[in-house]
């Protein structure tokens, strides 16, 4: 398989799952209990023809895929003109939707909250990766011994840790010593300049500890066995024989080789870890995505949750296209002929 064809492949899978992903999307938030215009209007006076102009302002007279009565008629456009009809169109355009509750624009709504969910989740990341693979390397390396089973009952610990949990455990810890709730002290702004910065950085210290110590253990679990099967080759035999150093054998051999399995868990992660931050988020009212959801969901507001699904679904997909491209770099045996 020819370098073009392997990419086309691949691109064309990942467009066919976004498809996929936006009729689901579309389904998934209306077959939630409730009526998204009483979540809205909760005045017990709003007249039945209040309700019926405000079902129509938010386009919820429609039917929902088809009108079967009018196709039975012979009216294949009427019958079409439906709220799925007009998501699609709205999303080729680019528009995903009014806020039923805030009437603003969901993607000026996202615009907001993304940047703070990739800070976290980032953070969170980046520290669950360096823990995970350093405690990886040192329980293969140090197989069977005291060390080794210490990292792997930590490991298996707080897998089993649920992350709203140990997120209380640390908030309770920590109380009086760092910030416990928010983003940053009411009244700080972005102009205030490094004063602002500073104190974010606080409020994300508590928020990344937690992802951080719930992830580590996977990556640990997942590396140290694929570690220890490289250190058993003969190449790391012959790296000791020349007298290379334990820190060079794990950088220069273990670790590059060792590499695969590791991309394929932080692309298949990703979506795990922005779970994650939504009880994360909650917990510390990190005022992120998954706190935005929670909200949505609260208030029946069907484009502010379509929105984040498709922001989600959309992150997942793109990691994991990038960890099929990573895959032909890191080893010659998945590379297209």
């Amino acid at each position: 398989m020819q370098r073009g064809d392997y990419l086309i492949r691949k691109i064309f899978f990942a467009l066919a799952t976004l498809v996929v992903v936006i009729v689901f999307n579309f389904f998934l938030f209306r077959i939630l209990p409730g009526d998204p215009i009483k979540a809205i209007v909760r005045s017990p006076r709003l007249t039945r023809e209040a309700k019926e102009k405000l079902r129509g302002d938010f386009g919820l007279d429609k039917p929902v895929f088809f009108d079967a009565e009018q196709l039975r008629e012979g009216d294949v456009t009427g019958a079409f003109d439906t709220q799925f009809a007009a998501y699609v169109r709205a999303l080729l355009r680019g528009n995903l939707g009014i806020s039923f509750h805030s009437r603003r624009d969901v993607g000026e709504v996202l615009a907001e909250r993304v940047w703070r969910i990739v800070v976290l989740v980032a953070a969170g990341e980046t520290l669950a990766l360096v823990l995970g693979m350093t405690m990886e390397l040192v329980s293969a390396w140090r197989r069977g011994t005291r060390l080794d089973m210490t990292i792997l009952l930590w490991a298996l610990f707080s897998w089993g840790l649920p992350t709203f949990f140990l997120g209380i455990i640390l908030l309770i810890l920590a109380r009086g010593h760092l910030p416990t709730g928010g983003m940053v002290i009411p009244g700080l702004k972005p102009e205030n300049g490094w004063a602002y910065w500073a104190d974010v950085g606080k409020h994300l210290i508590l928020p990344t500890l937690t992802m951080a110590i719930v992830y580590t253990s996977s990556y640990v679990m997942i590396m140290r066995s694929s570690v220890v099967e490289v250190l058993s080759e003969d190449y790391i035999l012959t790296a000791k024989a020349k007298g290379l150093s334990t820190f060079q054998i794990l950088r220069d051999h273990a670790l590059k080789n060792a590499m695969l399995p590791m991309v394929t868990m932080i692309a298949l992660n990703l979506g795990y870890t922005v779970g994650g931050a939504i009880q994360v988020e909650t917990v510390f009212s990190w005022p992120g995505i998954g706190r935005l959801m929670y909200d949505a969901v609260m208030k029946r507001d069907y484009p502010v949750l379509q929105g984040c699904f498709l922001l989600l679904a959309v992150s997942v997909i793109a990691a994991n296209f990038l960890a099929d491209l990573l895959y032909t770099v890191l080893d010659p045996r998945v590379q297209p002929k």
